[in-house]
């Protein structure tokens, strides 16, 4: 059995709990969060400060960030400094996950999400619940793929980008870091990093000052 702490203490932390009592080798330690002040422990599992890590052996742990939001996912991965692989990889087991395929640590798999084969997911991604991630996918670190996303075969995301609910990418498109593709949107061309689009099919969202390239 494992000791498990889980770093953050919000709404996506409660869905990653539910995977960890899904998880028979697991045994879920703490949950710790800069919102607690004070140490208290309820049903056998303590609820701390993050300042708790410090007075920890880390080697005795497995760890998860339990957040949903990229950016903050990898500024809490950045400052704790730990090696990659004190973080689980957490599936649920429900999941379908190809053999052929390639999960990373620190990723997250939610409920009746399928990863099919020769797929390749980063470090610190979320899976979410229905998302469909199809053959040949790469995922770079810190990828979310919401709830009922779909991602056609041979796609590639970059680092810290959103792919919001239901959204669906076609086949053999690539889309840049930290970009977000809005909910129910549908990407038919490749789309540049830092962006927002959204729609069907997917545009980019203009704001104050920029010009429309037609």
């Amino acid at each position: 059995m494992t000791d498990l702490i889980i770093i953050g203490a919000g709404g996506h932390s409660k869905v990653v709990q539910d995977i960890v009592a899904a998880n028979t080798d697991l045994d879920l330690y703490a949950i710790v969060d800069d919102a607690f002040d004070e140490t208290n422990e309820a049903d056998g599992i303590i609820h701390a400060n993050t300042s708790l890590l410090d007075s920890l052996n880390i080697e005795r742990y497995k760890f998860c960030i339990a957040i949903g939001n990229n950016v903050v996912r990898k500024n809490l991965f950045d400052r704790f400094n730990m090696p990659i692989e004190r973080y689980v990889k957490l599936v649920h087991p429900s999941a379908i996950i190809s053999k052929f395929a390639k999960i990373g640590y620190g990723t997250v798999v939610m409920p009746n999400a399928v990863i099919n084969a020769d797929t390749i997911i980063g470090n610190h991604c979320i899976v979410n619940t229905n998302a469909v991630v199809e053959h040949d996918n790469n995922l770079d670190d810190y990828v979310h793929v919401s709830p009922s996303a779909t991602l056609s075969g041979v796609v590639s995301v970059g680092e810290g980008t959103h792919i919001g609910s239901g959204a669906v990418v076609i086949p053999l498109k690539s889309i840049g870091s930290w970009t977000t593709i809005g909910a129910g949107a549908v990407v038919v061309n490749d789309i540049s990093g830092n962006v927002t689009v959204v729609g069907v099919p997917a545009r980019e969202i203009l704001t104050k000052g920029d010009e429309v390239n037609e």
